[in-house]
This record gives structure tokens, sequence and C-alpha cells, in this order.
């Protein structure tokens, strides 16, 4: 199997299995709050997304109103299986810190996040998968079944450098990508823990650590990476991964000739 074939493989599983819709609607926002009630508060039972906070069982917070989210559809039943969103810069308060600011350490040797230009910057967030389809839970049950599930992870790519076969992360951040080409995103900040930063490593998608680790419903680093890096560095080593993360080339913000320099 050439490179052609697996980058060609990963995009038609990518396809096959999975759709991206941005939560544009009420009715989307309320399936997108819904997942992370979901999620957050009843499967995984974080700290500080107690139930009782929310009793319209949505998972909501100040941040949403000037954010932007996107929804993980399972196409083969039609079911919403994760969410994802930006929190973007709020034009009404235009020195509102964003959230990695307020509740991480921040280095500014490594990132100085007040140099950046705040409305082409957003915080990735509210990274979420329900739990069966989640391969990155610990405590999943050996040999549990997902319907439909494990057939999108047998897709897979054989390249000697990552790990085989298509993440729903790489999946997330492909609507990640739409999102910020949509409001001409150019730098992505996160909150996120170690493991997911690995998982997204192995795509080329890596963020880079700009402060130390800290409790905030978990222990999570604070994170940086231009976007512009991101797309030259995949378009460069993981081509395949690049076209589930572009849609081949249709979200992506820079020219071919300029990815290869």
């Amino acid at each position: 199997m050439d490179l052609g074939d697996v980058m060609s493989e990963l995009y038609k599983s990518f396809n096959k299995y999975f759709e991206i819709e941005i939560a544009d609607t009420p009715q989307l926002l309320e399936q997108v709050y819904k997942i992370r009630y979901q999620v957050l508060c009843v499967e995984q039972r974080i700290p500080g997304f107690e139930p009782s906070q929310f009793p319209d069982e949505q998972e909501k917070d100040d941040n949403d109103i000037h954010s932007i989210h996107a929804l993980l559809k399972f196409q083969s039943t039609g079911e919403y299986i994760g969410t994802v969103r930006l929190i973007l810069f709020d034009p009404k308060q235009p020195q509102k810190p964003f959230p990695v600011e307020l509740n991480t350490q921040l280095d500014l040797n490594l990132c100085d996040v007040d140099r950046l230009p705040r409305q082409q910057t957003a915080e990735v967030s509210r990274f979420v998968v329900i739990n069966r389809f989640n391969r990155r839970k610990e405590n999943r049950r050996k040999g549990e079944h997902q319907p439909g599930a494990e057939d999108a992870a047998k897709e897979q790519r054989h390249t000697p450098d990552r790990r085989s076969g298509l993440t729903i992360a790489l999946v997330l951040m492909a609507g990640v990508m739409r999102m910020s080409m949509q409001h001409n995103i150019q730098n992505w900040l996160s909150m996120m823990d170690t493991p997911l930063n690995r998982l997204l490593s192995f795509d080329g998608l890596a963020f880079t650590p700009i402060g130390p680790a800290v409790n905030y419903h978990g222990m999570r680093r604070p994170y940086f990476v231009k976007v512009e890096d991101v797309l030259k560095r995949m378009y460069s080593n993981h081509r395949d991964a690049w076209d589930v993360l572009t849609d081949a080339g249709k979200y992506n913000p820079l020219s071919t000739q300029k990815m290869s320099n």
C-alpha cells in the first residue's frame, strides 16, 4: 500500500462514518449542551460539573455567548456523539481574558497571550465525546462493543511513525478547523490533559505547552499553537490526517505553495 492509498483510506473512513455540523441553530445548540451535560456531569462526574447545577440537563457557561460550536454525528445511526467549541474574542468586552488566562499559570517566555491578536485567537474548549465512543477512556470494559464505532476504528493506516486508525480526536479537530476558517482564527489556545495532547500529536496536531499543569477540573496544562504551523506540519508529515482536518483542502487558509515552504 503506497502513501496515496493510505491517505485515501483514512479520508474515506472519515466520510463514511462521520459528519460534522456547525451548531448554528437553537435546536443544534440544545444538542451541544445536552451532550456536554451527559459527558461532564453524568458520565465523567467531573468536580465542578455537578448535575444539580443544571436542572434543565444542559451544561452551559458564560463563555458560550461568544463561542461557536461543532457537533459530531455518527452517520450510521444519525446520533450526535461529540462536540467541541471555540471561545472567541468577546466584542462586548474586548479585554476579557480567555479561560486559559484565568485558570492556569502561563509562562510569558513561552507565550505572551497579550501580544496575540485577540480577534484572530480562540480557545479550543469543551472537547467531549460520549463514553461508548471514547477510546481514551481508561476504565472501558474489556470487550465492550460499540455498535458501528469499532468498524470505523478498523479503517487503519499503516504508517511507521504513529498509531493507525482514524481517531475521533482528529475528527473533532476537523470541526475546529472549519470554525476557524469561518472566523479567520490564526491561533489556538487550550487547556487539556496531557494524554489528549499526546493523542493529537500522532496526527501532527500537537499543541505546545506554555505553563505547568494545574488542578482545574482535573490536571490540565495550558497550550498554544499557530494554525499555520499545524497545517504546514501535517501537510508535510501527516498528509492523510491533513486531508481529514481540512476536508481534502476545502478548509485550508494556506496555499499549497506556502505549506510546502
